[in-house]
């Protein structure tokens, strides 16, 4: 399977298992589902997932504790919060929406509905890919791992000068 080959026993350089310990298991990514869907109340979490309620709790905690989403009062009325995304949960859209393409084509073999459209032309989103550096689609057979210190940095584009 193509040139991926890493050292797996060395988890200590590898961002993924904490990437998997942040999110956890299925609630978690079904509770983030919700979130970028503008839910941000317990109840709206539970009745809409049908999640019971130490689960949820348990689960609104870890993304909490891990940055994911943030746990706020609500200005109208003190005693009830608000789970609001944060930039840091804002940036696993890609992930989730990767997650989600897979599964139409691995799993139920269907598109999803509704469908996820640009706001500015309602045209569907792209496939979610791996890009090089300069925006070519790459596949499995295109990558390799380095070490850091190996990566060869890109050489500046130089501009002429317009006269």
């Amino acid at each position: 399977m193509g040139h991926l080959k890493e050292n797996l026993r060395e988890l200590a350089d590898c961002a993924l298992p904490a990437a998997l310990e942040a999110m956890g298991e299925r609630w978690s990514f079904l509770i983030l589902r919700a979130s970028f869907n503008g839910l941000h109340h317990f109840e709206e979490f539970q009745s809409t997932l049908g999640i019971a309620r130490n689960i949820l709790a348990n689960r609104l905690g870890r993304l909490v504790d891990h940055g994911i989403l943030s746990r706020e009062a609500m200005a109208d009325d003190r005693r009830k919060v608000e789970y609001r995304l944060t930039q840091k949960g804002a940036e696993l859209l890609p992930a989730m929406l990767a997650l989600r393409q897979w599964g139409e084509k691995w799993e139920s073999g269907v598109p999803s509905t509704p469908v996820l459209v640009d706001l500015r032309d309602h045209q569907p989103i792209r496939k979610i890919d791996i890009l090089s550096h300069d925006g070519r689609i790459l596949d499995l057979h295109d990558l390799c791992w380095a070490h850091a210190e190996d990566v060869k940095p890109l050489e500046a584009v130089k501009l002429k000068a317009v006269a």
